[in-house]
């Protein structure tokens, strides 16, 4: 689900900083990683990738997120079982062209989640201007859902989705969810563009600029493990 405060943290990287005494009460994995925090917005580049935090909702709990490389990476959270988006730990690879003048834009995904807790694995794209969100749900588990109203089915970059189109009140946003499951796999993401701009005519010839990857969690009472074991994406 979309939200204005989450646009603005990730169009800008905020300073690190904690949330009261709960940042901190979450850990890295046993082995030692390349980079870790437990800062609410830590942040760092690796591999050509961003990684971010990211814990913007009300009434979160402790999150620390850890780093391997960045496409190896995962988080320890421990949201509170309330209502409402936590936080959305992610890794972003920053695009910059538009639709028309990509040949190709792709992600491949493999990722460990608990069978607890509520959240969703998801892509979350944005155009340059923050106009538009789309985002492409992998898996989810919990009372979670998307914003807006069903548009019905459609297959399409190698998986079968059910289209939501809504609105947070500042951008226009386009939730693709899986029919089923899915804990790896590969994403064509360029025919999802298309569709929507070509299809759909639900926009012009944006720009993309951020493809992030990550969990959008809402609770994980108890401390619950995240992990993108590989998520690589690859644009030309």
């Amino acid at each position: 689900m979309a939200s204005t405060l989450r646009k603005i943290t990730m169009a800008v990287l905020a300073p690190a900083m904690a949330i009261g005494a709960t940042v901190g009460l979450a850990s890295a994995p046993a082995s030692a990683a390349v980079w870790s925090s437990c800062a609410q917005y830590g942040n760092t580049s690796l591999n050509g990738y961003t990684l971010y935090n990211n814990i913007w909702g009300s009434g979160a709990g402790s999150q620390c997120i850890w780093a391997n490389s960045g496409t190896n990476w995962g988080v320890n959270a421990n949201h509170p079982n309330t209502g409402g988006i936590k936080s959305y730990p992610n890794s972003k690879k920053v695009i910059n062209k538009s639709i028309t003048s990509l040949v190709s834009l792709s992600s491949s995904y493999n990722v460990s989640v608990p069978s607890s807790g509520a959240y969703n694995t998801s892509y979350d794209i944005w155009d340059t201007d923050y106009d538009y969100e789309i985002m492409l749900w992998v898996n989810k588990t919990g009372a979670v859902g998307p914003l807006g109203s069903s548009q019905g089915n459609v297959t399409l970059g190698g998986h079968t989705w059910t289209v939501y189109k809504g609105t947070n009140g500042a951008n226009q946003v386009f939730s693709f969810v899986r029919t089923s499951n899915s804990s790896s796999g590969t994403v064509n993401i360029l025919p999802i563009l298309k569709w929507i701009k070509d299809t759909k005519g639900w926009f012009g010839n944006e720009t993309i600029g951020d493809v992030q990857f990550g969990f959008e969690i809402t609770s994980s009472s108890g401390g619950l493990d995240f992990a993108a074991n590989n998520l690589t994406v690859s644009s030309s």
